[in-house]
């Protein structure tokens, strides 16, 4: 497609929106990783109407990628053509109920649990240990301390490609581990989450201990992403990816900017001149020097997104 014609389309899809719209957006500054290219278009919609009325107007020919929190996420250094949906204000609200709560695609993980804590709500303590928002924790099945969004969901609300607004089971999902059946450029706007009443008191301590173990154990103070690679599934190793990174002698290697957290191995690092070029090459000569040493295939966990630079 010419640029004059890709112009046209995003014009026309974009002639009525209410939200914000960005041409050449940096996104680098908006990913944990603190790096990364630009969005041709950047759309952030006013509200789910705003979202659905925008994508029943775009030309199934223009390219749309969905962003969250960007915490789990590498931005080539090309950056992302076609249009970029990041939700923002106008899906962060949250809603409580006697047994659960109903909160916006744009909510961050942790800001869930502080809510549900403060309600009596037990059950999504674990979310506080999580970096990133909602909808994404619903796309990829996010879990850590023993539990999953796939054991809490009640229902997601999706707009899909085409503009459509619906409703989803958890059923209808098909969550498996780090993954979501949601239907292709669908984009979530909306969930609810289940509780269970407890103590106040008695939540909000074990949110403490699980931000305290997380402190201890990763580095969340520097600019990384999560965890970089999936574990292995038990019939290929009963090892975690960190401990086969940790075998095959990957604790503080380096590429570039980008490095092997010496805290934990399976996260890296922009030491503070990383491109997006050096995480993606160093994460992949990681997962080439486990895959030697130990015959297992590391599979990413970590989205990588856009084009390649031009000097890649």
């Amino acid at each position: 497609m010419t640029a004059p014609s890709m112009i046209s389309l995003v014009q026309k899809a974009f002639s009525s929106a209410r939200g914000r719209v960005t041409e050449q957006a940096l996104l680098g500054p908006r990913t944990w990783f603190r790096t990364g290219g630009a969005a041709e278009w950047l759309f952030q919609p006013a509200d789910t109407d705003d979202l659905a009325a925008v994508m029943q107007n775009l030309s199934p020919e223009l390219p749309v990628t969905t962003l969250g929190a960007c915490s789990n996420v590498i931005v080539r250094d090309g950056g992302i053509e076609g249009v970029v949906l990041r939700l923002s204000r106008g899906f962060s609200d949250i809603v409580t109920e006697k047994d659960g709560l109903i909160v916006g695609a744009a909510c961050l993980d942790a800001t869930i649990a502080e809510h549900a804590a403060q309600a009596g709500l037990a059950g999504l303590e674990f979310l506080a240990g999580i970096p990133g928002s909602a909808g994404g924790a619903v796309r990829m099945n996010a879990g850590a301390y023993g539990s999953d969004i796939a054991t809490i969901l009640d229902w997601a609300e999706i707009v899909t490609r085409d503009g459509s607004v619906i409703r989803l089971d958890a059923g209808a999902l098909n969550f498996g581990y780090r993954r979501s059946g949601l239907p292709e450029g669908a984009v979530v706007t909306r969930l609810r989450l289940r509780g269970t009443p407890a103590s106040p008191a008695d939540i909000a301590a074990s949110i403490s201990a699980i931000r305290a173990a997380r402190e201890d154990s990763q580095p969340v103070r520097a600019r990384t992403g999560g965890s970089t690679f999936r574990n292995p599934d038990a019939e290929e190793s009963l090892l975690k990816a960190w401990q086969l990174i940790d075998q095959a002698g990957c604790r503080g290697l380096q590429m570039g900017g980008a490095q092997v957290s010496e805290k934990h191995c399976n996260f890296l690092i922009n030491t503070g001149t990383a491109s997006a070029s050096d995480l993606e090459s160093l994460g992949n000569h990681v997962r080439q020097r486990v895959a030697d040493h130990s015959g297992v295939t590391l599979h990413w966990e970590i989205k990588r997104i856009g084009k390649a630079g031009v000097s890649e």
